[in-house]
């Protein structure tokens, strides 16, 4: 190819996998026929970054309120809740925040979860400011995989997003300490928005290329009330593949499983892989398999939703396993999500989770 010549960007990755089986443990399939398969755990909605596009320090200053303690669902209330959710088709649970780390005793919980028997993958979603020093308790106790939250290898960038002034260099060492204890293939979340961050995509795409680690490009989002967004800052995800394809070349690949949210692409010379989350532009709602869990107890069947389904009232009034697996199968049989699919015609205004709460 010549030095001005145009790439040829890559195809659409291949059709996601059909599933039409109910999962194992006779768990429920909502009103579109999507079993669930995939809970995300929040433990915490504190932070230690106030990043421009979830926690903005005009919202969550000094005088935000918080969840007290005492709402907050204790390990034991966590592991029960999970180990009911895994009896009805969750086979991957991801605990997330806030911040999951500044939960004291993570490790504790993570033990727990690892003990769930038919749980298959057990996950952590950080931003890795605090991984380094826990990163050997955390994989002794259990954990499998871990994902960190990294926007650019840019210090000035990085620091003005997560806005608190926290350094690169640190999130980097948690991604080599987990890589070297392990939980690898490492997978390293970009939030991509315009005018922002976005001519940091190529040196990240170069920086994590050959080391093993997938670094995941994601559309800039309409998560919460409080972020200021606009499809104007949006950076579409075929722009991003078109962008590093022009550099280094790739090819698409197909999804691990169904329901996964990332399109896949490897790059052509063999030296990785990279994915795009486009649920602003193609959104994937057809195949959501996935539940959230707040830490205080209310269960969210999208990321987008304006309400939750208290489980904590139901733990904390001693209802039975068998109770709250009747509640469980109730909330997921009439689920009808599909906000990115309804995104610009039927959802204006709606007052929506933060993901800070609920969990990304």
């Amino acid at each position: 190819m010549s030095e001005n010549a145009e790439p040829t960007p890559p195809t659409a990755p291949p059709a996601r996998p059909v599933d039409s089986t109910k999962p194992s443990g006779g768990g429920p399939l909502d009103t579109l026929n999507r079993p669930l398969r995939d809970l995300r755990i929040s433990v915490t909605d504190r932070c230690n970054f106030r990043c421009t596009y979830c926690m903005p320090k005009e919202v969550f200053g000094r005088d935000y309120q918080f969840l007290p303690r005492a709402e907050i669902l204790t390990f034991e209330e966590i592991t029960r809740l999970a180990r009911l959710f895994v009896a009805h088709g969750v086979r991957k649970i991801r605990v997330t925040g806030g911040e999951p780390l500044l939960r004291n005793d993570l490790e504790k919980l993570i033990a727990m979860l690892a003990r769930v028997d038919g749980l298959e993958d057990l996950t952590l979603t950080t931003n890795g400011s605090l991984l380094k020093p826990r990163i050997h308790a955390l994989t002794q106790a259990g954990l499998q995989r871990v994902t960190v939250s990294l926007d650019s290898l840019d210090n000035d960038v990085f620091k003005a997003m997560n806005d608190v002034d926290f350094p690169v260099e640190r999130v980097l060492e948690g991604i080599e300490a987990a890589a070297e204890a392990g939980l690898a293939p490492v997978k390293v979340n970009m939030v991509v928005k315009k005018g922002v961050n976005d001519d940091s995509v190529l040196d990240m795409a170069l920086y994590f290329r050959g080391t093993g680690a997938i670094v995941r490009f994601i559309e800039y989002m309409d998560v919460g009330s409080s972020n200021g967004w606009r499809l104007d800052d949006v950076v579409p995800a075929a722009e991003i593949v078109k962008m590093i394809n022009a550099e280094m070349p790739l090819e698409p690949i197909a999804p691990d499983y169904r329901g996964e949210v990332a399109q896949r692409y490897r790059y052509k010379d063999g030296s990785g892989e990279i994915g795009v989350v486009a649920s602003v532009t193609q959104p994937f709602c057809g195949d959501c398999t996935r539940a959230r869990l707040s830490a205080d107890g209310k269960l969210y069947t999208c990321l987008f939703a304006t309400k939750g389904h208290d489980f904590r009232a139901l733990l904390r009034a001693g209802k039975t396993d068998e109770e709250i697996a009747a509640f469980l199968r109730s909330v997921w049989k009439v689920r009808d999500d599909r906000y990115s699919e309804l995104r610009a015609t039927a959802t204006p205004g709606l007052s929506k989770v933060e993901m800070s709460y609920v969990g990304g």
